[in-house]
C-alpha cells in the first residue's frame, strides 16, 4: 500500500459558518485541495447548514475542489444544479433514489466524478450493478445529518464493512475510491486506512478538533495515515 494516496476532505460543515470564507481559505493554505461540502435538503435528515446560493458564492472564491455530498430526497434537481457549478465530485445516497442509474448517468455525461453514498445499515449488495459505473462509493459511518449529536459514535461495524468494499472492488477488477464520512477520528484513521480507504472525510474529531491547530491537526491527520499505510493495524 506504500504508493497509494489518501485524501482529505474536510468537512465545511465543521469551519466557521459565519466566517466562511476565511474558514476555506485557511484549509486551503494548508495544501487540501478537496472541500466536502454536504447539501441537506431538511428531509432527508433534520439538518440544513448550507443553502445552494452559499455554495455558489463559495466557489467563486476557492480554487478548492468540492467534493458534494448530497443528502436530500429530491436527488436530480440537487445534481443538475451542482453541474451547473462543474463541482469536482457528485454522491447521492441509493436509499432516496428511485432512478439510480438515471442519476449516475447524469452525472457521468457531466464530465464530473460520480459518486454514490450508503447510509451505515445499507447492504453492499445495493452497489452489484451501480459500481462499474461509480468513480466513488461513499461510506457513511454515521447517521447522516446527525454529526452535531456528539453521542452519536461511528457504527461499530465500519471497518469491516471498508473491508467488505473493498474486497468487492478488487474482486471486480475496478478503481473505484472509498470514501468514508462519520467520525473519522485520529484513532479510528489507522485502520480505515488500513481497511482500504482512499478519502477521509475530516471533522471535528480529527482536522477541526478543538485541542490543536489545524495544521497540527493536519500533521496528526496525516501521522495516522501513514501508520494505516505502513504498519500492521491490529
Amino acid at each position: 500500500m506504500q504508493n497509494k494516496k489518501v485524501d482529505i476532505a474536510p468537512s465545511v460543515m465543521c469551519a466557521d459558518l459565519c466566517n466562511l470564507e476565511a474558514g476555506v481559505k485557511e484549509i486551503s493554505d494548508l495544501g487540501i485541495e478537496l472541500l466536502h461540502v454536504d447539501i441537506l435538503d431538511g428531509h432527508f435528515s433534520p439538518s440544513m447548514p448550507l443553502g445552494i446560493d452559499t455554495i455558489k458564492q463559495l466557489k467563486t472564491r476557492t480554487n478548492m475542489k468540492f467534493d458534494v455530498h448530497i443528502m436530500s430526497k429530491n436527488n436530480e434537481y440537487f445534481i443538475q444544479e451542482m453541474i451547473d457549478l462543474d463541482v469536482h465530485q457528485i454522491s447521492f445516497h441509493i436509499e432516496t433514489s428511485d432512478h439510480v442509474d438515471r442519476h449516475v448517468q447524469l452525472i457521468k455525461q457531466s464530465g464530473i466524478k460520480t459518486a454514490v453514498a450508503l447510509n451505515p445499515a445499507t447492504p453492499l449488495t445495493e452497489l452489484e450493478y451501480i459500481l462499474p459505473l461509480c468513480d466513488t462509493v461513499v461510506l457513511m459511518l454515521i447517521n447522516p445529518g446527525f454529526a452535531t449529536n456528539k453521542n452519536e459514535k461511528q457504527v461499530p461495524y465500519a471497518v469491516q464493512k471498508v473491508k467488505d468494499l473493498k474486497k468487492m472492488i478488487d474482486e471486480k477488477g475496478l478503481q473505484t475510491q472509498i470514501e468514508v464520512d462519520g467520525r473519522v477520528s485520529f484513532d479510528t484513521i489507522p485502520e480505515l486506512v488500513h481497511a482500504g480507504a482512499d478519502i477521509l472525510v475530516a471533522g471535528s474529531t480529527s482536522l477541526f478538533s478543538s485541542k490543536q491547530s489545524l495544521s497540527e491537526n493536519k500533521k496528526e491527520m496525516e501521522e495516522q495515515i501513514k501508520k494505516g499505510l505502513f504498519e500492521e493495524v491490529k
